[in-house]
C-alpha cells in the first residue's frame, strides 16, 4: 500500500491521515540580562525568534547556513551562530547579543575599539564579528595574529576590514579582562 505525501496530509489508497506539528510551545529565555517568554514553534531559530518576536536586530542575517558568522550571539559566554540553533534548545539559558554588551552608554571595550580602528565598512557583520572577539579573549585564543585570525575565521567581512578588525582585537584584549 504507497503513501504519498501531499499539502500535509498522507494518504495510503483511499485513507487519508492529516499531519501536523507539535505547535508553538512557550520558551523562556534570558537575553541580556532581560527574561523574555515567547511562545515559539520548535523548529524557529534562536536568530529568527530574536529578531523577528523579540525585536532584538542587532544580530544579522547573512547566510542563514552557519557560514558567514553574522548571526554570532554568546550563549553562557560560548559563541555560537544562531542562524544553526533551535530557540527552544535555549530555553533559560544566558543569552547575550550585541544589544547586550555596551554597560549603558559605556561601549564594551571591544565595541570602541571597533569604531576606533574602523573594524567595520558596511557594519553588517560587525556585531557578529564583535561578539565572536568577545568571546575570542574569554577563551584566551588572542595570543597572537595568526591565532586569532585562525579563531575569527567564521566570521566573514565582504568588505575586507580584516587589518583593522585584527588591530581592534588586540587593543580591545589590553583593555578587557578574561
Amino acid at each position: 500500500m504507497p503513501l504519498i505525501a501531499s499539502a500535509g496530509v498522507l494518504a495510503a489508497d483511499t485513507q487519508e491521515v492529516a499531519v501536523q506539528g507539535p505547535g508553538k510551545a512557550p520558551v523562556a529565555l534570558s537575553i541580556n540580562g532581560k527574561r523574555y517568554t515567547a511562545d515559539l514553534e520548535p523548529r524557529v531559530t534562536l536568530l529568527d525568534a530574536l529578531r523577528e518576536q523579540l525585536h532584538l536586530t542587532g544580530s544579522k542575517k547573512g547566510c542563514d547556513h552557519g557560514q558567514c558568522g553574522a548571526c554570532t550571539v554568546l550563549v553562557n559566554g560560548r559563541r555560537i551562530n544562531s542562524c544553526l540553533s533551535l530557540a527552544v534548545m535555549h530555553d533559560s539559558d544566558e543569552i547575550t547579543t550585541i544589544e547586550g554588551l555596551a554597560n549603558g552608554e559605556e561601549l564594551h571595550p571591544m565595541q570602541a575599539a571597533f569604531i576606533e580602528h574602523d573594524g567595520f565598512q558596511c557594519g553588517y557583520c560587525t556585531p557578529g564579528q564583535i561578539c565572536s572577539a568577545v568571546a575570542l579573549l574569554k577563551e584566551n585564543h588572542a595570543n597572537g595574529d595568526e591565532e586569532i585570525r585562525e579563531w575569527m575565521s567564521g566570521n566573514i567581512c565582504r568588505c575586507g576590514a580584516y587589518p583593522n578588525i585584527l588591530a581592534a582585537i588586540k587593543e580591545a584584549k589590553s583593555k578587557v579582562r578574561t
